[in-house]
């Protein structure tokens, strides 16, 4: 089951936040179909958040055909967005982990990172190449 983080420093709204890690999870193939998210309760007991805003979170990825909720049970995974990639993900993830190493040891923060990471994908999202 995901367990929900806040980054109360991110600008992105807490339901959009919520929203973003159930699609980064079915992507992932972290959550499948069939997988049961947690509940409105849970997640706003986890979280100190407002029910409203797990339902609003929830109420979008029902529209976008991800999830289903089931009266008196749950809300649940109807579709993943895992592709055939998937595979690749491994290695790609090592590549990532030994990057992030390097970076560290340069003395880079979390910000910097961050950055460096976001206009390097922006750049060549531009040039073709992402």
């Amino acid at each position: 089951m995901i367990e929900f983080h806040l980054d109360s420093e991110s600008g992105v709204s807490p339901y959009m936040q919520l929203v973003r890690q159930v699609k980064h999870a079915l992507r992932l193939d972290l959550l499948r179909e069939g997988d049961q998210l947690p509940t409105v309760k849970e997640v706003v007991a986890q979280l100190a958040i407002n029910p409203n805003t797990v339902l609003k979170a929830y109420r979008e990825l029902e529209r976008d055909g991800l999830v289903a909720p089931r009266p008196g049970v749950g809300t649940f995974v109807t579709r993943t967005l895992a592709g055939e990639s998937l595979a690749a993900h491994g290695p790609l993830r090592k590549d990532l982990e030994r990057w992030l190493t390097k970076a560290r040891m340069a003395g880079m923060d979390d910000e910097s990172i961050e950055a460096l990471f976001m206009t390097t994908f922006r750049s060549a999202r531009q040039e073709g190449i992402a």
